[in-house]
């Protein structure tokens, strides 16, 4: 049985892609990942055109799953794993250099510290939402903040002990 797809989800893939694959990428870091979220980001949307009252897709409707498949990923490589602020610089390479050495600092931390530095910093939600987001009280993801940055810092810096 052949399944047809509506044409304005087609319309919505052409438009959106990009830009949840460029959310993803940015994120996460890494392009197979990114590409797998972007993935299940659309067969999301198909899932859920097929309800009987299915949501008002959009690019923001998907960028918002593709804010939760990137916290499930996280959370999934959570379970897996055991146990600066810059100033203005005037060569734009600096400016490179730093966003290369945070990427690098950011991959070197625990997925929970990265979930919760991306959602707080990157995305810039609320703590009461990166909480909701995590599955955590608001209490305890200050906390999870207090000792994610300081992971960041140390991992920045290249102090040793920075995991």
């Amino acid at each position: 049985m052949e399944v047809s797809t509506p044409p304005a989800l087609l319309e919505l893939y052409d438009e959106a892609l990009p830009q949840v694959y460029g959310y993803l990428l940015a994120r996460c870091g890494d392009v197979s990942v990114a590409e797998d979220l972007t993935a299940e980001c659309f067969l999301a949307a198909v899932v859920a055109q097929r309800k009987p009252d299915p949501p008002p897709l959009s690019t923001a409707w998907l960028i918002g799953v593709a804010r939760h498949k990137l916290v499930d990923h996280w959370r999934a490589r959570s379970r897996d794993v055991s146990g600066p602020e810059f100033e203005g610089v005037d060569d734009p390479w600096d400016t490179e250099i730093d966003a290369i050495r945070a990427r690098a600092a950011l991959a070197e931390l625990s997925p929970v510290h990265r979930a919760v530095l991306t959602l707080r910093y990157l995305d810039g939600l609320p703590v009461a939402q990166v909480a909701a987001h995590l599955d955590r009280t608001l209490h305890a993801t200050e906390a999870l903040l207090v000792r994610a940055r300081r992971a960041f810092r140390q991992a920045y810096l290249g102090e040793e002990g920075s995991r």
